[in-house]
């Protein structure tokens, strides 16, 4: 089955480790790929706990203004290239892409390679995420969660905080 959880409110992220520690809680072997994010986050440290059930991969690209630098798009293409070998080397019951979406808008991933990682992760369960999901993974998706903005704290001005947004 096919998630993508999308939208401009908080918590696709954190549906996506929720559903993770679920299925290492239930002996379930995860690949979590994260597309954008660099800086450490908290799911890491219980991740790196359950190293026989989970493996991380990290594209970091370096924050992207606007169109991506030559040099980025040659960390996505290997990162890519890596992922399609974890794939294919090794069985997985959950992938999670996170802010697969977000490489995909900004250019760092095509269509076509993003469906080619669709495709390849065929025997698993796979959760996409990021703001702005796109009709045709909409369409090509089993479930779809639309994470909705009614009221932020950031429009407030307070910052991401540790243990709560990463």
């Amino acid at each position: 089955m096919i998630h993508v959880y999308t939208g401009d409110g908080k918590g696709k992220t954190t549906a996506a480790v929720g559903t993770a520690v679920r299925a290492i809680g239930n002996g379930l072997k995860v690949l979590f790929v994260q597309f954008i994010k660099g800086a450490h986050t908290g799911e890491l440290e219980i991740f790196q706990k359950f190293p026989d059930l989970i493996r991380i991969y990290r594209c970091s690209t370096g924050f992207i203004y606007g169109k991506p630098e030559p040099s980025q798009l040659e960390v996505a293409m290997d990162c890519i290239k890596e992922i399609e070998n974890l794939i294919k080397n090794e069985h997985y019951d959950l992938i999670v892409f996170d802010e697969l979406i977000i490489a995909l808008n900004l250019g760092l991933i095509s269509k076509e390679q993003t469906q080619n990682l669709i495709d390849l992760a065929s025997d698993s369960e796979l959760i996409i995420t990021g703001r702005n999901a796109p009709d045709w993974l909409i369409e090509k998706a089993d479930l779809v969660t639309e994470m909705k903005k009614i009221k932020h704290y950031f429009d407030r001005g307070i910052n991401a905080r540790r243990g709560i947004e990463y």
